[in-house]
């Protein structure tokens, strides 16, 4: 990919101006997150691709070019060292939190062959093998002390999956930041990354910086209202889960600081939710030192973090390769897009799905550490697969919940 080529970018703010549905024809990529919609349109630029190591001066040397009031928007994958996608475009809508969402559509599509990528058993197999690992390095300094692992499911359609009708769905919970952003194609196909994520790994407006890890999980019970507060009452106090969350704040803590002038957590611990998940949730504020540091640059330092990767960082990693069965890709790394400014937001890639055409591959994971239930993990990471199964429409039944 060359770098990125020069277009008049002009932003549509009015409310009540028409706009083509978001992944339609004339979508580059569309954010729908609690603030209000962000919809990139017309033609694109693509910036020189690469690893995070390289981000930074590749956005210096595209702004330069593109101007202060550019948008570049995006996917960071999961591996540090791998290429990421990135895409200016020539208009940017955007509607305040508050105006109408996208209409769901009736149904996307019918009959759907599921492939697990490993199934229920598999995955609890790997939770212990990923135990086993962790007790044998209990008394090392560097020894494994959280790892976060995923399951796959690939679902066929009888036709193509429409995209827009997909982004509607997914746009539906207010809890949620709904998002389509493209990918590379592989062997001459469009890819997209479609997603539902509730989680924000990094904003920026000026100075100011916000971040939300969320970290221990259990499924939700609409159905039953007391079941369901029982569900986030066991959450919040539960001691495993209280652990592996704080792993994750303090990670985003001791790597914002020395960024920051001043860095707090105005809440603390709070339960949050979505449609279908309780979550353990921390939101941080900081206050940067330098304001011109982009927004894209923070959010690449932060990335992967312990909610999505583990602890240390590096060697989870490897772990992961090594446990899962197929490449993470551009799963669990993370979406979002700047401005000129270094203005943005930067969302955690999970509750996502790759879309290819007639397929859908979507995944889910689980954090695993000393005192994880291998089996109680999988059932979680079936939950997780819910928004996903629900905007693809799905049959949530027995097999494909676990």
């Amino acid at each position: 990919m060359n770098m990125l080529t020069r277009l008049d970018p002009s932003v549509r703010a009015d409310a009540t101006a028409p706009l083509p549905p978001p992944g339609g024809r004339e979508t580059v990529f569309a954010f729908q997150s609690p603030q209000g919609l962000m919809h990139g349109l017309g033609a694109a630029a693509p910036l020189a691709s690469g690893p995070v190591a390289t981000l930074e001066a590749r956005l210096t040397a595209a702004f330069h070019a593109a101007g202060a009031d550019a948008v570049v928007a995006g996917a960071l994958p999961f591996d540090r060292e791998a290429a990421d996608c990135l895409w200016q475009v020539a208009q940017v809508a955007r509607r305040p939190a508050g105006t109408a969402r996208p209409v769901p559509r009736p149904a996307i599509c019918r009959n759907w062959q599921i492939h697990h990528q490993p199934d229920a058993a598999g995955y609890a197999r790997s939770v212990r093998r990923a135990l086993d690992i962790m007790a044998g390095e209990a008394s090392a300094p560097d020894g494994l002390r959280k790892v976060v692992l995923s399951r796959s499911l690939l679902a066929t359609a009888d036709r193509d999956i429409d995209l827009a009708a997909l982004f509607a769905r997914l746009a539906v919970d207010p809890a949620s930041t709904a998002f389509l952003v493209p990918l590379p194609p592989r062997d001459g196909v469009s890819r997209v990354m479609a997603g539902a994520t509730p989680e924000l790994l990094l904003a920026k407006n000026g100075a100011r910086i916000s971040s939300h890890p969320l970290a221990g999980s259990a499924r939700r019970r609409p159905g039953d209202l007391a079941a369901d507060a029982a569900a986030g009452a066991g959450l919040l106090r539960s001691r495993k889960d209280r652990r592996e969350h704080a792993i994750v704040v303090e990670f985003i803590l001791d790597t914002l600081a020395p960024w920051c002038r001043r860095l707090f957590r105005p809440q603390g611990l709070a339960l949050t939710s979505t449609a279908s998940m309780w979550h353990l949730g921390t939101g941080i504020e900081g206050e940067l030192k330098d304001p011109d540091v982009s927004a894209a640059v923070l959010a690449a330092a932060l990335h992967p973090t312990p909610a999505v990767c583990g602890v240390p960082r590096e060697k989870a990693a490897r772990h992961i390769a090594a446990l899962e069965e197929y490449g993470r890709d551009f799963y669990a790394g993370t979406v979002g897009w700047c401005d000129g400014r270094g203005d943005g937001a930067w969302y955690v890639t999970i509750r996502c799905a790759e879309i290819a055409g007639r397929q859908a591959r979507l995944f889910a994971g689980a954090g695993i550490v000393p005192g994880s239930d291998p089996l109680a993990e999988a059932e979680e990471t079936g939950a997780k697969f819910a928004a996903l199964l629900n905007a693809l429409d799905i049959p949530l039944d027995h097999e494909v919940r676990r």
